[in-house]
């Protein structure tokens, strides 16, 4: 009985050291697979391969074309709404009357409010190396018009030609009636589209490390690859760089909504981090872009804003 039971477990070691082997095979297939499906993609440029790429290229639009029209079509009362909407909006717009008053005042906001979206989205796009709006445009804008309001003693700036330039009331203004709440209610609305514009440009690394975890492939990114490293080796992490990026990592995973909010509101060079994790972790998308939105437009420009007027209010 002994020998019979050495003689079963002899077999199943032996199983078991070839099911490992078998194991780690696949493995290594499967990363040299990776490897190679990677290296494929980084080759497929029009100039090395231009046929094949707009080969792909086509199947690609064509594909995206199909599940567009057939999201649209599931949507069709919506778009509807939309078109009809359009349609009157284009039929006031070219008919003349005394609505085009109305009509070019909503134009004129329209594209102010685009104008610094825009500019947002461009300090926060492209992974930290974006331009920085807010010291080049907002600020100084935010500036103009503080030191502009304590010289008139008003913010009642004829419009035109504000905001292309800020010229005193001809009646002037009360001595010491511009507050600290003027001041934000005349540049609330700038501040505000800068603001959402930052929040918008922080959607790609989200869709781009969502996209990645749904499909299960490697994406061709260097932060993302980055980040897959540090979950790897987050227990020997010793220096403050990856001890920061996990704190950001952690907090957002374990805290949610709240903690995305948190390390929006601050001037967080990490946040980008933010991002990749809650598109890792599959964290929704309105959690994580309306924390996002209200951590940037809200909190952060408030302060950001409160900072400014001060130091100016200190020079003046």
């Amino acid at each position: 009985m002994a020998a019979n039971g050495a003689g079963c477990e002899q077999p199943q070691k032996r199983a078991g050291a070839k099911d490992r082997q078998n194991g780690k095979s696949i493995d290594s297939s499967v990363r040299e697979r990776r490897q190679k499906d990677k290296e494929d993609r980084l080759s497929l440029v029009v100039w090395r391969r231009p046929v094949t790429t707009l080969h792909y290229f086509l199947l690609e639009t064509l594909i995206k074309l199909k599940e567009w029209t057939f999201k649209l079509w599931q949507r069709r009362g919506a778009v509807f709404l939309v078109l009809v909407l359009c349609s009157m909006f284009s039929i006031a717009y070219s008919t003349e009357g005394g609505h085009q008053q109305y009509v070019e005042y909503l134009e004129k906001k329209f594209l102010w409010c685009a104008y610094w979206v825009g500019l947002g989205i461009l300090s926060s796009v492209g992974l930290g190396t974006g331009l920085h709006t807010f010291l080049l445009y907002l600020g100084p804008h935010i500036a103009s018009v503080t030191l502009a309001a304590y010289e008139c003693s008003s913010t009642d700036f004829p419009e035109p030609p504000y905001p292309d330039q800020i010229v005193c009331p001809q009646g002037g203004g009360v001595e010491g009636s511009v507050s600290l709440f003027s001041i934000m209610s005349k540049v609330r609305l700038e501040a505000c589209m800068w603001g959402a514009g930052t929040a918008i440009g922080e959607l790609p690394p989200y869709f781009m490390a969502r996209a990645a975890r749904q499909s299960g492939a490697d994406p061709d990114d260097e932060d993302y690859e980055e980040f897959e490293e540090m979950l790897e080796q987050a227990e020997g992490a010793q220096d403050f760089v990856t001890r920061a990026k996990l704190g950001v990592q952690h907090m957002v995973q374990k805290v949610g909504f709240f903690g995305i909010l948190a390390c929006a509101s601050i001037p967080n060079p990490l946040f980008d981090l933010a991002g990749i994790t809650c598109g890792h972790f599959l964290v929704p998308f309105w959690t994580f872009f309306g924390a996002t939105l209200i951590g940037k437009a809200i909190i952060k420009i408030l302060w950001e804003f409160l900072i400014l007027v001060f130091a100016l209010g200190c020079i003046i």
